[in-house]
């Protein structure tokens, strides 16, 4: 809790030194209007109204159901003196304040509490490019039942935001990429919970499939949600447990999945390591820790598209993408050699891949996905394209690469997505192909991810909007010897190497993925993605 002198701080707890801030009246009211929302809309029934210093400013305070609006107080205007400004009523919703504190000052030789000096309300700021921020308003008052009542009033509010949790189960991985996840946690995560008031029960990892154990068997039914420090390989084990649990809760059989189960419980992802971070990413539109944690506090909910990725007849994972051809044997030769360090061992495998590019044969079957407009209009006209939702096709040869995505992937080396026209519950997955060409080709191909062009306009690249994809790999020859370490290299001869979230499986030569609507709820979701929710497509 912020400390100081009296009337003054408005702070954000993301490590380093407080700041001195202008008076609230003046400054900080400029960040808090996010909504958009008129003082007068913002009314709503008055609950409380009181004097507070905010800012060094005595303040007229009034709270009300939807927000708390306040402007300094004047003296009396004499008739006719119009050298007065008629003041500026300021005001924050009150859906954005995520707790509230009794506000103290302590001495060496003081017994007790301390020196009530008001309340402190901390509060979820709105900025740019999908970025939340934590913040605090101070509220002085020094009379202990003045602020008693308005602390009541205000913890009354909160405790009617059903949707936020109250125990979170945090699963932590201290090795994903420098082993950071740990500092990360501790100093900007854990604080920003605990000062929500939010109980949490920590695991570390100890080796890899830990998540997956422990999510099992744990005790879920005490939790609200479960969170994941660490990079996408962490995420990916998180929520695959979540939606295994779920398919054994429902007693449902995994390999023959139809319809699965939904997660039971929300996700979090703290993007605290990782080289990409393309799930946090693609769910908050930032790869930012404090946004991420913020949204887990404000229970913000965002439904999102999972994959099945099954071979015959055997569930291998639920997944969000992934990628076959280049992607995969990328993947393997960077997992060969993780001695390395995460960016070392990725550019040595994409140069090395690139050296020794060569296609996949393959036969890719898919069934395409209509959107709801585009189905109506078609049966509008009698199209024949109407009844095409229900076909599969079929296309062959020699293929690069070839990717298959129901979230847009958003990541540093792809800002605008590797899937940039996916959203994460349309209902619907790209499935991207790159025939054979030329490595000069490709390699341009692959740049125009890092820049605003459209990286599929190359004659050799094909991209279509599906429900269903089969891949069948029609050579037996299977990885290079040199891609796969001892362990893997029996099961290389009649497996190939799949990118799955970034993890690496080893698939027989058909792998079938089917898309299930709104599998997951992860805690988050930038801007645009709950603009573009409302999109939906008819997929059987």
């Amino acid at each position: 809790m912020p400390r100081g002198r009296r009337g003054g701080r408005v702070s954000a707890l993301e490590g380093g030194p407080e700041e001195e801030a202008p008076p609230a009246a003046a400054a900080v009211p400029s960040a808090l209007w996010v909504s958009g929302l008129q003082p007068e809309a913002a009314a709503g029934q008055t609950l409380l109204r009181g004097i507070f210093e905010i800012g060094r400013s005595s303040c007229d305070v009034v709270l009300s159901e939807l927000a708390l609006r306040w402007w300094p107080i004047q003296p009396e205007r004499p008739a006719g003196d119009s050298k007065y400004d008629q003041c500026k009523e300021e005001f924050i919703e009150v859906k954005d304040i995520f707790s509230v504190k009794l506000k103290r000052r302590y001495s060496a030789k003081q017994q007790g509490n301390g020196t009530l000096l008001g309340i402190t309300l901390f509060i979820c700021l709105k900025k740019e490019q999908n970025k939340l921020k934590d913040s605090t308003l101070d509220l002085i008052n020094l009379s202990e039942d003045h602020c008693d009542v308005w602390f009541k009033q205000f913890k009354k509010i909160l405790a009617g935001f059903s949707n936020r949790p109250k125990s979170l189960k945090v699963i932590l991985n201290p090795q994903s990429h420098k082993k950071e996840a740990t500092q990360v946690y501790y100093e900007k995560v854990e604080p920003l919970l605990r000062i929500a008031g939010i109980k949490t029960d920590v695991t570390i990892t100890e080796y890899e499939g830990h998540a997956l154990a422990l999510l099992k068997d744990c005790e879920l039914q005490e939790f609200d949600g479960v969170v994941c420090v660490g990079g996408d390989g962490s995420a990916s084990e998180v929520a695959h447990a979540l939606l295994l649990r779920a398919q054994k809760n429902a007693g449902k059989e995994t390999d023959s999945l139809l319809t699965p189960a939904r997660a039971q419980l929300p996700l979090g992802l703290i993007p605290a390591a990782g080289s990409t971070n393309v799930l946090a990413h693609s769910l908050h539109g930032i790869p930012h820790v404090v946004t991420a944690t913020l949204h887990i506090i404000m229970g913000h909910i965002q439904p999102v598209d999972v994959c099945t990725f099954s071979t015959t007849g055997k569930l291998l994972r639920f997944g969000f993408s992934a990628m076959f051809g280049f992607g995969g044997r990328t993947l393997a030769l960077a997992e060969k050699n993780r001695w390395m360090s995460p960016n070392q061992r990725r550019d040595f495998a994409v140069m090395k891949t690139l050296a020794k590019l060569k296609p996949e044969d393959c036969e890719i079957s898919f069934l395409p996905c209509i959107s709801s407009h585009d189905l109506q209009e078609w049966k509008a006209e009698g199209s024949p394209k109407s009844d095409s939702s229900d076909q599969w096709q079929t296309i062959q040869g020699q293929f690069l690469n070839v990717s298959i995505m129901a979230i847009p992937c958003l990541c540093s080396v792809a800002p605008r997505g590797l899937a940039p026209t996916t959203r994460l519950n349309n209902g619907s997955m790209a499935l991207i192909v790159v025939r054979n060409t030329s490595r000069p080709e490709f390699i341009k191909h692959l740049k125009r991810y890092a820049s605003v062009k459209n990286q599929f306009n190359f004659p050799f690249v094909e991209t279509y909007t599906v429900g269903e994809v089969r891949v069948r790999q029609r050579n037996k020859s299977g990885c290079d010897p040199e891609e796969v370490d001892g362990r893997q290299a029996a099961a290389s001869e009649h497996s190939f190497p799949w990118n799955i979230d970034g993890d690496l499986v080893e698939a027989e030569s058909e792998v079938l993925v089917k898309l299930h609507p709104r599998l997951i709820s992860l805690y988050g979701g930038s801007m645009e993605e709950m603009n573009d929710s409302k999109v939906t497509c008819n997929c059987l």
